[in-house]
């Protein structure tokens, strides 16, 4: 991550700076937010009020991901943010940015018509959500059913780390009420159209969507026993000629019935050159769909005829202002992801409350002041605490002597061993309220935290005495973030804005301020300037020479 970022500023002019921003927080303001300036009077694709063409980089996938979402819609696409209302913030609260009386496209008239809230911030294009910028994670699993558990298991971890990896609380030139990116970019790819989106009966369209292409997971995919039908527990439409035709090829039902609800989707970009595809070399007409569902959690399947194996991403971290922050998250999340399929994990709750913590996670301030669902009971019928399982993850095979500590991380551990005897607890029994401290640091005594069955995997490991430090630092970092100790960026960047002198406490992030932000940031990610509330002390970024 500092080689890329010190790569790219050798390359930059004098004036730049690389940053790594989840939202740049005037994108879409009036005058000049960008250089060259650009009128957005000439929004050919997206017919936008704020954002011009030009900002759509001109590969053809994206115009046209742009135009097929608003024609495919009936509309543009409209994102309303709940405005931080401050002390001196006209209520109620009309944009006087939004260009009201702007008659160049039919939709124009749509933010006066009720597409624009009040006490809203308003957005009306996909580049407001491809505007974003995020971590995305992806491992690599040994087979098709260790990749379904380890999907599995990231879907109720993905709003937590949302919540803690929060960085975006500034949209279109003023403080929004909100910490994430994540409900901005599902309103910014909503190509449902009103039928779909059940604001009218089903006449031409088939069916009634619940979700955005770009949302929460909405089913658990494992084989496995520990995952009970009651979680899949809200309605997901999907395609009954496809999930016919999986089973009649010999796929299990929970398979058959994820790749078929993701059918229920239209392509958004197809090239002519590749309509004529031999679907046994090539997965592009799969990929056309598979990869415009973008969720919390990615099932991959490998393409046809290449070494490549099944994988899962976890897409819902927010990216951080520093590279030692992002290292720190991917560290974590990693290490995590081992721990989950050495100690056979269970974190399943129903998806209902996943979609909920979906929601919590992007409050504000919610990584130190929301409660969030979570299992009570993570371990292996059986099995007892960390300690226990660390033990038990070294021994042979054949339950003889122990195994020594491995310098990798491995994959291949067995599924999770149904005992003899289940006890019968009800779903809702299984779960509760906890704070993102307790999920991450632990509870009581049965449950150690996300960050003890890290350090319970750690314990299998060989590192050397200076690879210990480093992870350590990283997983501190963590630690602090879910304790309160450290602020997520998103208190943090509020709290800037605030305490600036130019803020006149009415939610408008002016080009002053937004300019000294992404100076401080800069920075704060160079050390040239330590922010106590932010990073830890022992903070010292790498200073990479690269040579070109």
């Amino acid at each position: 991550m500092s080689y890329r970022r010190a790569l790219a500023r050798k390359h930059l002019k004098c004036n730049e700076i690389p940053v790594t921003l989840t939202s740049f927080p005037r994108l879409g303001t009036p005058g000049i937010f960008a250089e060259p300036h650009y009128s957005p009077e000439d929004t050919k694709s997206s017919h936008s009020l704020f954002l011009p063409e030009e900002a759509i980089i001109p590969h053809p996938r994206y115009p046209t991901l742009t135009a097929n979402i608003r024609k495919r819609r009936g509309s543009k696409v409209a994102v309303n943010v709940p405005l931080f209302i401050d002390k001196r913030t006209p209520r109620p609260f009309v944009d006087p940015t939004i260009p009201w009386q702007r008659d160049i496209y039919p939709e124009d008239a749509e933010a006066k018509n009720g597409a624009a809230l009040m006490d809203h911030i308003y957005m009306d294009a996909m580049g407001f959500a491809a505007g974003c910028c995020c971590l995305q994670l992806t491992f690599q699993c040994s087979n098709v059913n260790e990749a379904r558990q380890m999907y599995d298991a990231l879907i109720p971890i993905s709003p937590l780390m949302l919540a803690l990896s929060a960085a975006s609380p500034i949209w279109r030139g003023y403080l929004s009420d909100v910490d994430c990116r994540w409900n901005v970019i599902a309103g910014g790819v909503d190509d449902r159209t009103p039928e779909e989106r059940g604001l009218v009966p089903l006449k031409t369209d088939k069916y009634v969507i619940p979700k955005s292409r770009w949302d929460s997971v909405d089913m658990y995919i494992s084989p496995e026993w520990i995952n009970k039908p009651a979680y899949n527990d809200i309605v997901v439409p999907y395609d009954e000629a496809i999930y016919n035709r999986l089973l009649s090829h010999g796929l299990d039902k929970l398979l058959s019935k994820h790749v078929a609800h993701l059918f229920i989707r239209d392509p958004l970009v197809m090239f002519s050159e590749t309509i004529h595809q031999d679907d046994t070399s090539s997965n592009a007409h799969f990929e056309s769909i598979q990869s415009t569902n973008w969720q919390t959690v990615r099932f991959k399947p490998p393409s046809p005829n290449s070494p490549i194996g099944w994988r899962v991403e976890l897409r819902s971290l927010e990216v951080q202002i520093t590279d030692f922050e992002n290292a720190a998250f991917a560290v974590f999340t990693v290490l995590l992801s081992r721990a989950i399929l050495a100690f056979s994990l269970n974190f399943y709750i129903p998806i209902s409350k996943v979609d909920e913590n979906m929601a919590r996670a992007q409050k504000r301030d919610a990584a130190r002041a929301g409660k969030f669902f979570f299992r009570k009971n993570v371990f292996p019928s059986g099995q007892g605490t960390p300690a226990t399982l660390s033990r038990s993850s070294t021994v042979n095979e054949d339950g003889t002597g122990t195994q020594p500590k491995t310098r990798n991380m491995r994959n291949c551990f067995p599924p999770p061993t149904r005992p003899s005897i289940v006890e019968d607890v009800a779903v809702e029994d299984e779960y509760e309220e906890m704070s993102i401290q307790e999920i991450f640091c632990g509870k009581d005594s049965n449950f150690p935290g996300l960050l003890g069955l890290v350090d319970a995997y750690l314990a299998t490991l060989e590192t050397t005495p200076d690879e210990k430090k480093q992870i350590d630092k990283y997983l501190n970092l963590i630690r602090c973030r879910a304790n309160g100790t450290l602020q997520t960026s998103a208190t943090w960047m509020r709290n800037f804005v605030r305490s600036h002198p130019a803020y006149k406490f009415d939610s408008v992030v002016n080009q002053e301020i937004n300019y000294d932000l992404l100076r401080t940031i800069d920075d704060v990610e160079r050390g040239v300037l330590h922010v106590c509330e932010l990073l830890p002390d022992d903070y010292n970024p790498q200073h990479i020479n690269v040579l070109c």
